[in-house]
């Protein structure tokens, strides 16, 4: 059974980095062929998906956070992490860390998600 938990803080100010780490237990982050997404859901909006690395540490990232956003991996402790940079208040939302199966269009594991809010 995975387990992913999201951790950081809840409240960052504006033009800051946000900065999460989602740790994961029951699997490794490099088991072929999986990807460890980051997903967030501003109030009131549906679920936008910010970028993922792959089992191999390769990333992907979506265009319209292309140059905030920032995905990397700490192997020894199981755990990636997200920065994402010049956050505004519409940045606020819950974060997701979530895992996804190479050719599935679905995650099969969720965190239970993080509240960020951005605001000073």
């Amino acid at each position: 059974q995975v387990r992913m938990q999201e951790s950081g803080p809840g409240l960052v100010l504006p033009s800051q980095t946000l900065s999460l780490t989602c740790t994961v237990s029951g699997g490794s982050i490099t088991t072929s062929y999986y990807y460890w997404s980051w997903i967030r859901q501003p109030p009131g909006k549906g679920l936008e998906w910010m970028g993922a690395m792959s089992y191999s540490g390769n990333t992907y990232y979506n265009p319209s956070l292309k140059s905030r956003t920032s995905i990397s991996k700490d192997t020894s402790k199981n755990q990636f992490t997200l920065q994402l940079s010049s956050v505004t208040p519409a940045d606020t939302a819950v974060y997701y860390c979530a895992r996804r199966k190479y050719g599935l269009g679905s995650y099969d594991y969720w965190g239970q998600g993080t509240q960020v809010t951005v605001s000073s």
